[in-house]
C-alpha cells in the first residue's frame, strides 16, 4: 500500500485559490486551504463529506468486481474464447477462470479503498475535537463514518484476508512507517465490529435518510451488521452470531417506516425513481455528473455488433438507435446462468438481454447474453448509465432474515415467498413457486443461494456469497477446485507489494 504522504481534500471539499502571475512570474497565492484553516466551519464538514461519499461512488467498479466476477454469473460459451459478438475478453476471464497472479490480479491496489479510508480517519479525527457542527451532524457523520469504514474493511478482509489496519489519520510523510504489515483476518474482522457498534451508538435514534438514501445512514450501518454476523455464524459464531443478525435486521423493520417491495422489479432501477421505498443505502449517479463508465467498458456490447442479433422477445432485430449500448462486451453474461431463472420470473427479463441468431424466420439459436439490469437513460441520443446502484435493498433485508431463520432452525417461508411472489407477479402459484415447493427447497442453503442470484445479479454479492456459506458452495459453483482452496482469496498485485514492504502474498499464490 503507497503510504499517503498528504491527506486529499475532497471534491468539493477544498480547493487552492491561486492569483494571477505577477511580473516576472512571481507568483503568490492569495488564499490556500490547509488542514489548520479548513475545519473552521460547517459547511467545510459538509463538503468533506460529500466529498467521502463521491469517493465512495468512485469505487463501485471494485465493490462490483470483487463481490461477483469470480462466480457463476460471468463467462464465455465453451469452445469460444470471446464474447458471442467478437469482443475479447482482454484478461477479464481470469476472474471467473481463477488464474490470477501478481501481475493480472483483477483487482489491483486493494480496490483504491485505502485511499477514503484515510479520508474517514481524518473525519473521525476533526469530528471528535470540533465544536463548529451542529450535535446533530456531528453524531450523524460520526456514524457515517464508522459505518463505511467497516464497510470498506469488510470488503478487504473478505477479499484478502490478512490486511493493512490504519485508523490514525495521516497528514504527513512518516519515513519510519513506509512498510506496514498486515495484521490478521481475526483482528480485521474485530475492528470491523468495534466499528460497527460506535456507528450504531453515534446514530443513536436517527434512522433518517439522507440525500435519497444515497448517504450512509443508520439502516446501512444495521444491514452491514447483518452481513457480518451471517457472515461469522458460519465462522464459529454459531446462532449467537446469527441472533445478533436478525435483531439488527427486524431493528431496521421496527424503526424505518414504509420499507417495502416495489410491485415491479423492474421499476427499482429505474432512474426515474431513485430512493424509491425499496432502496435502503445506494450509489448516485447523474448525468452531466458522473455515469457508470465500468458498464460500458466490460459488460455490454458495441452498438455496432449487437445490431446483428435479435431478439426473440420482442421478434425484432436490434438496432443502433434503440440498442445504443455502445460499450465493450468482455464480461459477457453465460447462456447457463441465463437459463436457470424461469421464464415467467421476471427478474429474468429485467436483469439479462438474451441475444438471439435467427437462420430463418421465426427460428432463434441463443448467441449469448449480456448485464441488462443498469439500462441508463437517453441523452440526446446517447444512453447514459446514471442509474442508481443499489448496496442494500429491502430484498436483500427480507433474504438474510430469512438466512438468519435457518440458521436458527426457523421457518423462512414467509420472507422468500415475499420476494418470489413479487418476481413472478400474477404468474405466482404458492403451490409451485412458493417456499419449500421448489425442487432446490430441500436443500435451505441452496434455495437461498440461488434466490440470491436471481434477485441480485449484478449488484456485487454472488461471490460473497458462495463464500459466507464455505468453500463447498464455491467449490460447486465455480471453476475454484477443492485442491487450490487457497484462491478463495484474491492476489496481491506487484504494485502493491513493491510498494509496502511489510506485506508478504496471499498464502497459496507464488511469493513475491
Amino acid at each position: 500500500m503507497k503510504k499517503i504522504l498528504k491527506y486529499t481534500l475532497l471534491m468539493l471539499g477544498a480547493a487552492t485559490i491561486i492569483s494571477s502571475c505577477k511580473k516576472q512570474l512571481e507568483l503568490s497565492p492569495i488564499s490556500s486551504i490547509t488542514d489548520a484553516n479548513f475545519w473552521q466551519t460547517p459547511d467545510q464538514f459538509d463538503a468533506f463529506v460529500s466529498g467521502i461519499q463521491s469517493r465512495f461512488r468512485s469505487h463501485n467498479s471494485s465493490f462490483q468486481a470483487l463481490g461477483e466476477m469470480r462466480s457463476d454469473i460471468f463467462g464465455t460459451e465453451p469452445g469460444n474464447a470471446s464474447a458471442f459478438t467478437g469482443e475479447a475478453t482482454q484478461g477479464v476471464e481470469r476472474m471467473w477462470l481463477q488464474t490470477l497472479t501478481l501481475d493480472a490480479a483483477g483487482v489491483s491496489n486493494f480496490g483504491g479503498f485505502y485511499s477514503n479510508i484515510v479520508q474517514l480517519n481524518l473525519l473521525i479525527d476533526k469530528l471528535s475535537s470540533t465544536n463548529v457542527v451542529t450535535a446533530a451532524n456531528k453524531s450523524y457523520y460520526l456514524g457515517m463514518a464508522y459505518g463505511m469504514r467497516a464497510y470498506y474493511y469488510f470488503q478487504l478482509t473478505r477479499s484478502w484476508g490478512d490486511v493493512v489496519i490504519q485508523t490514525d489519520p495521516v497528514t504527513s510523510f512518516d519515513i519510519s512507517s513506509l512498510s506496514k504489515a498486515a495484521s490478521p483476518a481475526a483482528d480485521v474482522m474485530a475492528l470491523i465490529k468495534d466499528d460497527i457498534d460506535k456507528s450504531v451508538t453515534n446514530f443513536g435514534s436517527n434512522y433518517t435518510f439522507r440525500n435519497t438514501k444515497s448517504y450512509w445512514s443508520k439502516a446501512a450501518t444495521l444491514m452491514l451488521k447483518a452481513e457480518v454476523f451471517l457472515w461469522t455464524s458460519y465462522r464459529g459464531g454459531g446462532a449467537g452470531d446469527a441472533t445478533t443478525a436478525l435483531n439488527a435486521l427486524t431493528d431496521i423493520q421496527t424503526n424505518v417506516a414504509g420499507l417495502a417491495l416495489q410491485t415491479n422489479f423492474a421499476n427499482i432501477f429505474s432512474t426515474t425513481n431513485r430512493g424509491n421505498n425499496e432502496i435502503i443505502f445506494s450509489i448516485r449517479y447523474l448525468a452531466n455528473e458522473s455515469t457508470m463508465g465500468y458498464v460500458t467498458g466490460s459488460f455490454v456490447p458495441q452498438t455496432g455488433l449487437i445490431a446483428n442479433f435479435h431478439d426473440s422477445v420482442g421478434a425484432r432485430q436490434f438496432n443502433v438507435t434503440a440498442d445504443n449500448w455502445g460499450g465493450l462486451l468482455r464480461a459477457p453474461v453465460r447462456v447457463a446462468t441465463f437459463r436457470k431463472f424461469d421464464d415467467k420470473d421476471s427478474r429474468k427479463w429485467a436483469s439479462i438481454q438474451p441475444a438471439y441468431n435467427r437462420p430463418s424466420p421465426g427460428v432463434y439459436v441463443i448467441a449469448g447474453s449480456f448485464t441488462n439490469k443498469f439500462q441508463g437513460e437517453q441523452v440526446a441520443g446517447v444512453r447514459t448509465f446514471t442509474n442508481d446502484y443499489p448496496v442494500y435493498r429491502y430484498a436483500d433485508l427480507l433474504l438474510m432474515i430469512a438466512e438468519a431463520k435457518i440458521i436458527l432452525g426457523q421457518n423462512p417461508a414467509a420472507e422468500i415467498n415475499l420476494v418470489r411472489a413479487r418476481a413472478f407477479g400474477v404468474n405466482y402459484v404458492g403451490a409451485v413457486h412458493g417456499y419449500p415447493n421448489q425442487a432446490i427447497d430441500a436443500s435451505p442453503a441452496n434455495a437461498i443461494l440461488q434466490e440470491r442470484l436471481f434477485e441480485f445479479i449484478f449488484e456485487g454479492k454472488r461471490w460473497y456469497d458462495l463464500r459466507r456459506f464455505g468453500n463447498s458452495f464455491v467449490f460447486a459453483n465455480t471453476a475454484v477446485l477443492p485442491g487450490e482452496a487457497y484462491k478463495v482469496l484474491w492476489p496481491i498485485d506487484r504494485n502493491s507489494l513493491t510498494n509496502n514492504r511489510g506485506l508478504v502474498q496471499t498464502p497459496g499464490y507464488p511469493a513475491f
